[in-house]
């Protein structure tokens, strides 16, 4: 949360720039990387909210707990982006059949400097995101990043301008034309990740493996059928199905059940819950089930 609200810092303030350095300098693809910077000041609160909400322990109105606030926020993120791109490239439409001024030198300079922070911003909250396994944060560190390619595409498209010249001026619509089509892909990227998890899809597979591979080494454990993972805000959720000894005394089968949950949560501490249903070993099972 602490990488989200410095990139919200560090949005405001590139916002402002680049809208006031935009519109001084005549260059439309610096007014729609101010709103898309503005629009990501936007995406970061609603990140931030649904870091805090996923982050509340479960209740009697929640017993699985509040983490599918995370893969809310981000699909409410994913429509505001697909709002600004919209925006963007109606915009830049306009401007591209309105004859006007090519952008000033100095906003060139305003640019490179935009795409150094961005950058550096990017990895900063990528680093967070993948260090908290947060889709929500690493969805922010894309915003970061698109901002920072929006901002090489204008510097490109202004600088088309200026060396062209006459007949060139539209260039840097042109440019923000394209920012508006990284946007809209980025969104749809951020959207596809989100509704995924909502719909509980199996996360990374690697997961799973880990899960498998520590329950099939405690004590008592001849196999393993069924493991089943989901992912919700920060936590996973697991079921498995595990053989026994089918001689074992229902008392022993349930302490090996109950070693299996204290491994596997002990080995992944984002495992939260670990439902083992024991089966009887040298005994066909249905386990599509």
């Amino acid at each position: 949360m602490r990488a989200v609200r410095v990139g919200i810092v560090v949005n405001i303030f590139l916002a402002l720039v680049k809208g006031i350095a935009g519109i001084a300098g005549n260059s439309y693809a610096l007014v729609a990387d101010a709103i898309e910077s503005s629009a990501d000041v936007f995406t970061s609160v609603i990140v931030l909210w649904g870091l805090q909400v996923a982050l509340k322990p479960a209740d009697d109105d929640h017993p699985h707990g509040h983490g599918k606030a995370e893969p809310l926020a981000s699909l409410v993120i994913c429509f505001g982006l697909i709002l600004a791109a919209g925006f963007i490239a109606f915009e830049s439409v306009r401007e591209i059949l309105t004859p006007h001024k090519a952008p000033a030198p100095f906003t060139l300079l305003v640019l490179v400097s935009v795409v150094i922070v961005k950058e550096v911003l990017a990895r900063s909250v990528l680093k967070a995101g993948e260090e908290a396994q947060s889709e929500a944060v690493k969805n922010d560190a894309f915003h970061h990043r698109a901002d920072a390619i929006t901002s090489a595409a204008a510097f490109i498209g202004i600088s088309i301008a200026l060396i062209g010249g006459d007949g060139y001026e539209a260039a840097d619509d042109w440019a923000a034309l394209l920012a508006s089509g990284v946007i809209a892909y980025n969104a749809g990227h951020i959207g596809k990740a989100a509704l995924q998890e909502l719909m509980d899809s199996a996360p990374d597979q690697r997961i799973e493996a880990e899960i498998r591979q520590v329950a099939a080494n405690v004590p008592g454990v001849e196999g393993l059928h069924r493991c089943r993972v989901r992912k919700s805000g920060f936590d996973y959720y697991t079921e498995l199905d595990v053989l026994v000894d089918r001689e074992m005394p229902v008392w022993k089968a349930h302490e090996i059940a109950h070693d299996v949950q204290n491994a596997v949560r002990s080995a992944n501490p984002r495992v939260v819950r670990v439902l083992v249903h024991t089966e009887p070993s040298e005994e066909e099972n249905d386990t599509d089930d």
